[in-house]
């Protein structure tokens, strides 16, 4: 069963449809829209400032999301996947977006909607990711527009797959 625990008087807001592993761990100051699944060794600690994950969004294995003490928030729309192993902290990232394997996002980003940012990427503070466009390297940079059949076959398909793989792990 995840590890579920309450921080500074805050409990964790979690939709009852939402899948989390048995080894997730929930801290503080989090709240979890429908459909979402939360995946082995993810840690989501809301522990010095709020959280707030919308519908549908999948936090893949050894993910770590938390935020700056009195300084930033994490805010996750609507249809994010975000990729084994990465870091997310204290930034917002908009709707049908992909967080790639490994990458790192500092505070103060800020993901427009329909945005790749490629595996290992590391996306610097303040940096603002324009809509429909895929990022990647270290410090990460636009490499090219997000093509509609890229959005389709790469955002739209592992939401989706996420939403399958975690109907198989619910009682």
């Amino acid at each position: 069963m995840a590890l579920i625990k309450s921080c500074r008087n805050k409990s964790p807001e979690i939709a009852e449809d939402v899948w989390l592993a048995d080894n997730a761990t929930i801290i503080g100051d989090v709240t979890i829209g429908k459909g979402c699944s939360i995946w082995f060794s993810t840690v989501v600690r809301g522990d010095v400032n709020s959280i707030e994950i919308g519908e549908n969004v999948n936090i893949q294995d050894g993910t770590v999301i938390h935020c700056t003490y009195e300084k930033t928030k994490v805010k996750i729309g609507d249809n994010v996947s975000i990729g084994h192993n990465a870091l997310v902290h204290g930034c917002t990232i908009e709707e049908n977006v992909l967080i790639g394997m490994g990458s790192i996002i500092m505070d103060d980003v800020h993901i427009h909607s329909n945005v790749i940012v490629a595996a290992g990427a590391v996306v610097l503070e303040s940096t603002v990711i324009e809509s429909n466009s895929i990022y990647a390297g270290i410090p990460a940079k636009k490499v090219k527009d997000l093509s509609p059949d890229m959005f389709e076959n790469e955002v739209k398909r592992i939401a989706n797959n996420y939403k399958m793989y975690s109907s198989w792990f619910k009682d």
